[in-house]
């Protein structure tokens, strides 16, 4: 559209009505434009096209103002604002568009005859299984499974357990002591006064279940049999190599009853170590005379593993100052206690050959179990 030229002296003139229809033709190619722009890079151009301060078809227009009769200008004037203030209008619209649309009006269609995208599942660690596999194995030998504290006093963790004060179990080299001396005393100290620690063993849940059956046998309760084992984290400061580690897990198992034998604790760790790798034809268990202050007599429990043996716990007659100290009477009952690594059966079953693989949270090796 041109507007007022004039050449060489001479000057044109636009009459009002070509002017209203060349700003109306205007408005209309402007709203197409905005309409039709599918991204804000589209939109940014016709914005330029239409409304640049500088090149702009609206500034153009406004240009040709000039050009228009004087009498017809005040008209003008008021049809050219009118006509800036609709392009503005559907710029705004334009734009508020494509905010709420992401930016874009056109979305890939989705086909429903496509297969969907696998979910990836987590699953249970592996000492998580090997822990919920061992609960199911014993609860069918007649355990029942409980749990106790894993911070535990000096009554529970040893003097119950016929470890005396000489003993080198006790170390602070040997055990993950909480207390320490501060500005308001003992932080970290039992009732006892005697400081608390990190439980060494789960042999401790042993002597809180014995102590409650005594309480409820005092309080007319149920008397033994007691059947239970326990399985849960232990502490102790071993430096860490295949087979050790700082953190770990036990199973706990304790039987009190009338006339129990060294025959039948072999028995029930023959019958869990059988069920537990039953697919496993060379397994073999074998039994070695040890020491421990609360069993008497005791023993190592080994299972064979790449070519040698591999211990994964000890066991033995629970010692009759351990009943005594829970209120039984070893004339009239006797009993049993074994306790087992869990990571170490664990390893057994996966041919697993490093036991800090199971705490380095390594998706690819965690992803195998």
């Amino acid at each position: 559209m041109v507007i007022g030229l004039s050449i060489i002296g001479y000057s044109f003139t636009v009459s009002l009505q070509d002017f209203i229809a060349e700003l109306d033709s205007l408005a209309a190619d402007a709203q197409g434009a905005f309409d039709d722009a599918e991204d804000t890079t589209a939109l940014e151009a016709a914005r330029v096209e239409f409304l640049g301060a500088k090149a702009g078809r609206l500034k153009a227009a406004q240009k040709g103002m000039g050009s228009v009769d004087k009498p017809d200008k005040p008209t003008a004037g008021q049809k050219f604002n009118a006509v800036k203030k609709t392009i503005e209008a559907a710029f705004d619209t334009a734009t508020a568009r494509l905010n709420n649309s992401g930016g874009s009006q056109k979305h890939d269609a989705f086909d429903v005859t496509l297969p969907g995208k696998p979910v990836q599942l987590g699953r249970l660690h592996p000492i998580t299984q090997t822990i919920n596999r061992m609960k199911e194995i014993m609860g069918r030998l007649g355990f029942t499974a409980v749990e106790g504290p894993e911070i535990e006093d000096d009554w529970h963790n040893f003097e119950a357990l016929n470890i005396p004060l000489s003993h080198p179990a006790r170390d602070p080299l040997d055990n993950f002591y909480l207390a320490t001396a501060g500005a308001q005393g003992n932080i970290g100290a039992g009732p006892d006064g005697k400081p608390l620690l990190l439980r060494s063993q789960t042999s401790t849940v042993q002597i809180r279940v014995m102590e409650q059956a005594t309480a409820n046998t005092v309080a007319g309760g149920a008397k033994p049999p007691v059947r239970i084992v326990s399985l849960g984290r232990v502490y102790r400061p071993d430096t860490a190599d295949a087979t050790h580690y700082p953190m770990f897990h036990q199973i706990e198992g304790l039987l009190v009853d009338h006339g129990v034998t060294m025959a039948d604790l072999k028995s029930v760790l023959r019958m869990f170590c059988q069920s537990y790798y039953g697919d496993i034809e060379d397994l073999h268990v074998r039994f070695r005379p040890s020491f421990f202050p609360f069993t008497e007599p005791s023993v190592e429990v080994d299972i064979n593993w790449r070519g040698g043996w591999m211990e994964i716990g000890g066991a033995g007659m629970v010692d009759p100052n351990v009943l005594r100290a829970v209120g039984y009477d070893p004339e009239e009952v006797t009993g049993f206690a074994f306790g087992m690594g869990v990571e170490r059966i664990a390893m057994r079953q996966h041919h697993i050959t490093d036991i800090r693989d199971l705490y380095t949270n390594d998706v690819r090796f965690l992803a195998q179990f």
